[in-house]
C-alpha cells in the first residue's frame, strides 16, 4: 500500500512544523515554496560583515520546538542551542525613566518598585496573567475554538474557571491604566498589545496575558540567532524524507467533490492526500483558491499593523541589551495613525534589536547589527519613500536624544524594508503581519479556523489563521491541525 501524501504550501515556521507532524504521522510530505529559501517572515541576509535576522526577535516557549524533535525521538539541543535571556527588554522613557525587565520576576519586581507602583500590585497583575493563561490556553492556543468539541471538552470546562477575569470588554489600556494609574508600568505593558499588531487602546484587556510569557516564563535567544530554529527544523524535516520545492509558486488546488486531490504549479500538478496551506489566508482566497465572497469577507476585517525595519551596520559598541524600546511621548497618537490615518504619527516609539549582544559572529569585531522597527500601517498605496525618510529622521532625532548619541555618523551599512516589501517578499497582504488585528472582543473568534469547512482534507498554519502570529502561535496551528488529520 502505498504512502498518503501531504502538500504543504510555503515554508514558514508554520508550514515546516507541520511537514514534521505529518512525517511523524507516515506521510510522504512535499513543501512547496516560492521563494529561494524557507523562512518566510523568519528570513536572514548577511552583507558586509553583518548578519541580520529580518522578521521575529524573540522565542518564548521553546518546549513548542522541542516537541518536534521529540515526535522522532531527538533532542533540540543536539540542533539548537539556546540561552536564556537575563533581560527580556531594555525600556527608554521620555523623561528619562529606564526600567530593566529582568527575566528573573523576583528581580523585576525590585526594579519596577520605584516606578511608583507597589510591588505588591505588579505581583497581583503577574499572577492574574499567570491566572489566564494556565486556565485558557489550552482552549485558546491549542485547540481549535472553532469546532463544538472544544467548548465541552477539558479545555473549554477548564477555561471556564477564568472566565470571569477575561476583561473581554475593558481595553489593554483601560486596565493598565486602572492598575498602575499614571505609572511607567501602563505604557510597559500595554506594548504587548503591538506582540499581535494591535492597538491597547481598543484590543480586549484579554491578551494583557501575553505579557505572562516573558515575564513568568522567560524569554530566550538561539546561540545562531533567530534563523537558527528555522534551520534546525529545516535539517530535522530533511533528515526525516521531507522534500522542499524551492522557486515553486502554487498557483490552484485541484478538486474532486468534498476533497483536494493536489495542487498546480504552473503546468504540473502535485497529488496530495492532505494539503496544509501556511500563506496568508487573505491572499490564499484571491490567488490560490480564489473564492469572491470569504476574501469580500476577510477583505472588511481591519488588518493588524505592519512594520519599517532599518538593518544598521553600526561601527560602535553599545550598552545596550538585546531588545530595547525608546517610547514615543505619546503613545496613543501612534496607534491612531496605525489604524486610522494610515500615517506615521509624529513621535514613534523605537526598537532596536542587536543579535550580536548573543551572537558574536553577527558583527565584526567593535560592531553591532542593529534592526531598528516602528510599527508601520498597512501597505494600503502611501508613499513609502516619503514615510521612510520622515520615519528615518524622527528615529535618529530619537535615538539620539534618548542615548546622547550621534548615531548617523556610526551606520555604515543600511538597508530597508517597508510595508510594500513585506508585501512583496512574504505574500502577507497589504504587509500585515499577524493577519487581522485583534482590536475587538471577540477577535479570536473571527479569525479564520484552521480547517476547511468545504474540504475535508485541507488546512491551514501559520500566522493569519487560528491562533494568531509569532512563532510560537504559528508552531501552535500547526498542533491544531495535527491533532485534525487522522482523527
Amino acid at each position: 500500500m502505498s504512502k498518503k501524501t501531504a502538500i504543504i504550501i510555503g515554508a514558514g515556521i508554520g508550514g515546516i512544523a507541520s511537514a514534521l507532524r505529518l512525517a511523524a504521522k507516515g506521510y510522504d510530505v512535499s513543501v512547496l515554496e516560492k521563494n529561494s529559501e524557507a523562512g518566510g517572515k523568519m528570513a536572514q541576509f548577511s552583507q558586509e560583515g553583518y548578519r541580520f535576522d529580518m522578521g521575529p526577535s524573540l522565542f518564548t516557549l521553546p518546549h513548542l520546538v522541542e516537541e518536534l524533535f521529540a515526535l522522532f525521538g531527538k533532542r533540540m539541543e543536539d540542533y539548537l542551542g539556546v540561552v536564556e535571556l537575563p533581560m527580556t527588554c531594555n525600556y527608554f522613557f521620555p523623561d528619562g525613566k529606564k526600567i530593566k525587565a529582568w527575566s528573573d520576576r523576583e528581580k523585576f519586581l525590585d526594579e519596577v518598585q520605584n516606578s511608583g507602583v507597589t510591588r505588591q500590585v505588579v505581583e497581583e497583575y503577574l499572577e492574574k496573567q499567570s491566572f489566564l493563561y494556565t486556565h485558557t490556553a489550552d482552549f485558546f492556543l491549542f485547540n481549535s475554538i472553532h469546532k463544538p468539541s472544544t467548548f465541552v471538552g477539558d479545555a473549554g470546562k477548564k477555561s471556564l474557571k477564568a472566565l470571569h477575569k477575561l476583561d473581554v470588554f475593558t481595553s489593554m489600556h483601560q486596565r493598565n491604566q486602572k492598575t498602575f494609574g499614571e505609572s511607567h508600568l501602563v505604557r510597559l505593558f500595554d506594548r504587548y498589545a503591538t506582540y499581535n499588531g494591535s492597538d491597547p487602546y481598543r484590543a480586549p484587556a484579554t491578551l494583557n496575558m501575553i505579557a505572562h510569557l516573558e515575564h513568568n516564563t522567560g524569554a530566550w535567544f538561539p546561540k545562531n540567532g533567530m534563523y537558527g530554529i528555522l534551520n534546525a527544523l529545516k535539517k530535522l524535516a530533511e533528515e526525516e524524507s521531507v522534500r522542499f520545492l524551492f522557486n515553486t509558486e502554487v498557483t490552484g488546488l485541484v478538486t474532486s467533490g468534498r476533497e483536494v486531490t493536489g495542487v498546480r504549479t504552473g503546468d504540473c500538478i502535485y497529488p496530495a492526500s492532505v494539503v496544509v496551506n501556511n500563506t496568508d489566508i487573505t491572499l490564499f482566497y484571491r490567488d490560490i483558491m480564489p473564492n469572491r465572497q470569504k476574501l469580500r469577507k476577510l477583505m472588511k476585517r481591519e488588518r493588524s499593523s505592519s512594520a519599517l525595519i532599518f538593518y544598521w551596520g553600526m561601527k560602535m559598541k553599545s550598552e545596550l541589551d538585546v531588545h530595547n524600546i525608546l517610547f514615543s511621548n505619546d503613545y496613543e497618537a501612534e496607534f491612531r495613525g496605525l489604524f486610522k490615518t494610515k500615517l506615521f504619527a509624529d513621535d514613534l516609539t523605537v526598537y532596536i534589536f542587536i543579535s550580536k549582544k548573543v551572537v558574536s559572529n553577527d558583527a565584526p569585531d567593535g560592531c553591532e547589527n542593529w534592526f531598528v522597527m516602528v510599527n508601520a500601517p498597512e501597505n494600503v498605496g502611501q508613499d513609502w519613500e516619503e514615510e521612510t525618510t520622515r520615519a528615518r529622521e524622527l528615529i535618529i532625532s530619537k535615538i539620539n536624544s534618548m542615548l546622547n548619541l550621534d548615531v548617523e555618523k556610526k551606520i555604515e551599512f543600511e538597508q530597508i524594508i517597508t510595508p510594500e516589501d513585506i508585501e512583496e517578499r512574504t505574500g502577507s497582504v497589504h504587509g500585515s503581519l499577524y493577519g487581522h488585528s485583534s482590536n475587538s472582543p471577540m477577535a479570536a473568534f473571527l479569525r479564520h479556523p484552521n480547517f476547511s469547512r468545504k474540504y475535508k482534507n485541507l488546512y491551514f498554519t501559520g500566522g493569519s489563521v487560528h491562533p494568531g502570529g509569532g512563532i510560537p502561535l504559528c508552531l501552535a496551528s500547526a498542533k491544531i491541525v495535527d491533532g485534525m488529520i487522522d482523527d
